[in-house]
């Protein structure tokens, strides 16, 4: 879920709960737990939901051929069109879905840095139909901050991390944001201890 940086987060307003390293020991145990659930890692499939999904996809990517010994095919699945709460959330510019290979039985894993409501997800798998019919498809998110709105859990999630409906979660990632780890924010800009 996309999960905009409001303004008041330029002047400090953020705690941190995960520093660098902590986020990439995260990912790590994430890689592990995805192949540990897999029979052929051959088969996997990767597909970020943007914008941050689409890079936490590609980290994990990464750190998955360096456990696996060999590539892991990696793109990007874009729900928009498939949402049924856009005049809520708002709306941004479209990405082109990027699918490396045919998803036809193939065990597909949707990763996305943030699960809220569950809508995001719900659109994405069915914009997933469109595009064949997979042996699988999982969930991996990087933090559940709950408040679910439809029966949909992460298979894989590397922190729950309980908030209010006036608190915001930022993943930040040094390949986009110059920055790495994760930041609990709140809207109204006052965090307490």
């Amino acid at each position: 879920m996309i999960q905009p940086t409001p303004p008041d987060a330029d002047r400090g307003v953020r705690r941190q709960l995960l520093a660098a390293d902590e986020l990439g020991r995260t990912i790590d145990r994430l890689a592990s737990q995805v192949l540990e659930d897999l029979a052929d890692s051959q088969q996997l499939v990767l597909l970020g939901i943007p914008t941050r999904g689409v890079a936490l996809a590609r980290v994990l990517a990464a750190r998955l051929q360096l456990r696996c010994g060999h590539p892991v095919d990696c793109g990007s699945l874009d729900p928009t069109f498939h949402r049924d709460d856009l005049e809520r959330v708002g709306t941004r510019l479209v990405q082109p879905t990027d699918l490396p290979v045919s998803l036809e039985g193939r065990h597909v894993v949707l990763v996305d840095d943030v699960i809220f409501t569950g809508r995001t997800v719900r659109a994405a798998l069915e914009a997933l139909q469109a595009w064949g019919r997979p042996r699988r498809v999982a969930l991996l998110v990087m933090v559940d901050r709950g408040h679910r709105e439809l029966p949909i859990q992460p298979d894989f999630c590397g922190r729950v991390v309980p908030t209010s409906r006036q608190e915001l979660i930022q993943v930040c990632l040094e390949g986009i944001d110059g920055d790495e780890g994760i930041y609990l924010l709140k809207r109204d800009g006052q965090l307490d201890s």
